[in-house]
């Protein structure tokens, strides 16, 4: 799978972690930076992390902040982006199954490495639900987007 990941400077130590783990799953990773620890604007990164998966040039994002919490607010303002903040393994999966999230956004100051690995592995593994009812609700958050 081909995986779009960036960081502002509080994620940029786990986002190094997180594209070494990516790597070894085989996927592929384009990152968009931030390439340090020196102060950026989230925003920014969250923009250009998304538009890579809006393009279609990546299949999903991962967004790594402080908390997780800005890069999804700015994520989620981009259409066709549905983000979503996971600290456990259940909500890393089940945002896919049942929401079609295609931007996990994680905080480093929250999770270390060990429970990163864990999450991406459950975001990546899991796929949108062929069930009605999570098609008709995502199709609902389509039609949200269209209006704006």
């Amino acid at each position: 799978m081909k995986v779009v990941i960036g960081s502002d400077h509080a994620g940029w130590s786990l986002k190094s972690t997180v594209v070494d783990y990516l790597r070894s799953l085989g996927h592929d990773v384009v990152d968009v930076g931030s390439f340090d620890d020196k102060p950026v604007d989230f925003p920014d990164i969250a923009r250009t992390l998304a538009g890579k998966v809006t393009s279609g040039e990546a299949e999903r994002g991962i967004m790594v902040c402080g908390t997780g919490v800005g890069a999804s607010i700015a994520a989620n303002k981009i259409k066709g982006i549905r983000a979503a903040v996971c600290h456990d393994i259940h909500s890393a999966h089940q945002s896919v199954e049942h929401d079609d999230v295609n931007v996990m956004c994680i905080g480093a100051q929250i999770v270390g490495p060990w429970l990163a690995k864990d999450l991406i592995s459950s975001y990546l593994s899991a796929e949108f639900s062929t069930e009605e009812e999570f098609r008709r609700r995502v199709d609902k958050l389509h039609q949200m987007d269209a209006e704006n």
